[in-house]
């Protein structure tokens, strides 16, 4: 058998792996993706925001399930990427991104004090696209609403992604920690739509997990699902949706570099709470 039978044989045999796995998942995946799926096309009500602890069950779900994910293409060396299958008719696709990382890269609690404290406001510092974060409404120490905005290169327009953010740390063995985001739609509540910047309002979900592993290693994956809305075509949202969550790997990375003194590595303890004291807050890039 010459080696491209033998190529195309090995194919096949993934292709009905993956379909004989997504036939035994699928209603599982299928009913919790598609709750996230609805957040896409609908945003939630700022006064029927759902409660902390079904966000994070949920996006525990949506996180075990990427395991199984088909996998794409590798970012920096270290950044792999996944999706999930996308039904004809689906708002938008869902992509995955996975890196593991040394206390030298960064510790679980340097992660974990910028990916679960603040969030909003720390997008500023390592996500290029992001150039201001307000924090709207601190609903309680594990929920906020705040609202992002994103300015891309010319001709895109602006786009605001106000979004309810939800945060979950476990302090057992291994520490692991999740952030959940949903689209939030403030219209009900003028004083608080008045806190949200002009532009396109675009929508995205997305579901961040740090896992702490052996030898002091920390896992971080990211799975999500966005629409910029506009005039911007869906499918080329998502052409680069890949090389756009990874870039946010060695952004952050920089970013936690920086504030080390040097030489040294941080050995701040994580804390579990959004530390913000005021009713809104306005971080802009500089």
């Amino acid at each position: 058998m010459s080696r491209v039978r033998e190529a195309v044989v090995e194919q096949k045999k993934a292709v009905i792996i993956w379909d004989r796995w997504y036939a035994d998942h699928r209603i599982v995946i299928h009913f919790v993706l598609n709750i996230f799926r609805q957040a896409i096309q609908t945003d939630s009500a700022v006064r029927q925001l759902p409660n902390a602890e079904t966000l994070l069950a949920q996006g525990r779900t949506i996180i075990e399930s990427t395991n199984d994910w088909k996998q794409g293409k590798t970012f920096y060396k270290v950044v792999k990427t996944y999706s999930a299958p996308k039904a004809p008719g689906e708002p938008a696709g869902w992509y995955c991104r996975v890196s593991e990382h040394t206390p030298e890269d960064a510790t679980f609690d340097e992660f974990w004090e910028k990916l679960g404290v603040n969030k909003g406001e720390n997008e500023v510092h390592y996500v290029d696209v992001v150039k201001k974060a307000t924090l709207v409404k601190q609903i309680s120490p594990s929920q906020a609403i705040w609202s992002m905005y994103y300015r891309f290169p010319a001709p895109l327009s602006p786009r605001v992604f106000t979004v309810l953010q939800t945060i979950g740390l476990s302090e057992s063995t291994p520490r692991t920690g999740i952030i959940v985001s949903i689209p939030v739609d403030l219209s009900s509540d003028p004083e608080l739509a008045k806190l949200e910047e002009k532009g396109v309002k675009a929508r995205y979900v997305s579901i961040e997990s740090l896992k702490e592993l052996d030898g002091g290693k920390v896992e971080w994956r990211m799975a999500t699902a966005s629409r910029a809305e506009g005039n911007l075509p869906q499918f080329l949202t998502e052409r680069s949706m890949p090389s756009s969550i990874s870039h946010d790997v060695p952004g952050l990375l920089k970013w936690l570099h920086s504030l080390r003194p040097k030489g040294e590595a941080s050995t701040e303890p994580a804390s579990g709470a959004v530390a913000a004291e005021a009713h809104a807050t306005t971080v802009t890039a500089k």
